[in-house]
């Protein structure tokens, strides 16, 4: 998810240390609302590509069952129990389907991440369009829409496996990112979403032992980054694990391992064409570094023969020098003092995360402890032949074949990372 410097019009995967969750709704009686308008993305439901992403995977009975459901809670409680359910039941559903097990109920390749955005688009429409018979404030529905999105995209749903560092199994997070540039392509899938569902509870033998890979995706979304979705789902693990890595689409024909992550939003529009031109706004940013870096085993990755595309160290960032007013590129990293405008990863959301999650383990103390970073992957392209969005197919074997390969690289560059980082620590 890198939106400067990318060719052939398709745009490539963070730390509010401290920022709390929005507050829960609590049992004081508070005056109903009017529910409020579907959101920007919530409307891409309504074209002919979204309801065939849903009617082909199995996944378009999904919102309507959701929204049954709602109507028989007569309650804030009983409404919160159908949001948390169904929530935790469309990511089980999503990651079975990826990883084989279950009925596919439909034709789209099992790999594919898609129908678990679009359907949870419906969820979220149906909620923000429901008008309960109890008289639901503002404030229950936004908690609600926050279970909603928290359920439903893995986050409360990270089983490590009991023992401490360096004891029996690794432990891996991972996350990746909704498709986006969707305006653009509507058909576009994203290969780090597609990378979580399938090794969600996953076991990769290294030389260094068994690693267990926990995921969880993310939003394309400035506001709720700003409101600090990341550090609330990753701070209760990352004392926890052994190592973990944000992962995001990036480049065309590589990966990258970003070295450098940059404290700057570059303002690129996000899903609700949403645009942020600022500091990547943080808790006690007076303590806010311009700069964070990777400590995932960098040369070992690179070097290491994961797959089709090639990984390198990717160590370019762009910089305002100190004393300078006028931004420069640094191939070899930020110079002391300077502001930072890029990352090695762009200055979109996908080194947003990056930067956030580093920065959240330097503020944990677990720097020099802990490897961590991000992974851009190849972007995910369609068949030579399937390049029109308006005219083009869904899907195409060379777009499967993509992703595909995509995943089980990355599912290498994590093994590859748990061996030589338990070496390291040796």
């Amino acid at each position: 998810m890198r939106p400067i410097r990318v060719r052939i019009g398709v745009l490539g995967l963070a730390l509010v240390a401290g920022l709390a969750a929005p507050t829960a709704a609590t049992a004081a009686p508070e005056a109903a609302s009017a529910a409020p308008a579907p959101t920007v993305e919530e409307r891409r439901l309504d074209g002919e590509v979204p309801r065939e992403i849903l009617r082909r995977s199995g996944f378009a009975a999904v919102a309507p069952a959701f929204a049954r459901g709602l109507g028989r809670a007569d309650s804030y409680r009983q409404a919160r129990a159908v949001v948390a359910r169904e929530g935790d039941a469309l990511w089980r559903r999503a990651v079975d389907r990826v990883q084989g097990r279950g009925p596919a109920r439909g034709d789209l390749s099992r790999d594919d991440d898609r129908p678990l955005y679009w359907a949870r688009l419906g969820m979220t429409r149906e909620l923000r369009a429901w008008e309960s018979g109890f008289g639901l404030s503002e404030r229950q529905r936004a908690a609600l829409l926050t279970e909603l999105e928290r359920t439903s995209r893995g986050q409360t749903d990270l089983r490590l496996p009991r023992g401490g560092h360096g004891k029996g199994v690794k432990r891996v997070l991972l996350t990746g990112f909704d498709p986006f540039t969707l305006d653009r392509d509507v058909r576009i899938s994203n290969p780090s979403g597609a990378v979580a569902l399938a090794l969600d509870g996953t076991v990769i033998d290294t030389p260094d032992g068994p690693a267990r890979v926990e995921t969880a995706v993310f939003p394309v979304r400035w506001a709720d980054f700003a409101e600090g979705t990341v550090e609330r789902a990753l701070r209760p693990y990352l004392p926890r694990v052994d190592l973990f890595t944000t992962v995001s689409q990036g480049r065309v024909g590589r990966f990258d391992v970003e070295r450098t992550n940059g404290a700057w939003r570059g303002g690129f529009p996000d899903n609700d064409n949403v645009a942020r031109t600022e500091t990547v706004p943080v808790a006690d940013p007076a303590s806010q570094p311009q700069w964070t870096t990777t400590t995932l085993p960098y040369a070992a990755i690179t070097a290491a023969d994961t797959g089709r595309f090639p990984v390198y160290d990717n160590t370019s960032v762009t910089e305002i020098p100190a004393g300078g007013d006028e931004p420069v590129v640094r191939p070899d990293g930020p110079t002391p003092g300077s502001t930072a405008r890029e990352g090695g990863g762009g200055n979109y959301l996908s080194n947003e995360i990056a930067y956030r999650a580093t920065l959240l383990r330097d503020r944990l103390g677990l720097h020099g402890t802990l490897p961590g970073g991000h992974v851009h992957t190849p972007v995910l392209q369609f068949g030579a032949g399937n390049t029109d969005p308006a005219a083009g197919a869904v899907t195409d074997p060379e777009f499967v074949r993509n992703r595909l390969d995509i995943v089980a690289q990355t599912r290498a560059v994590v093994g590859v990372a748990v061996s030589a980082a338990g070496t390291d620590r040796d």
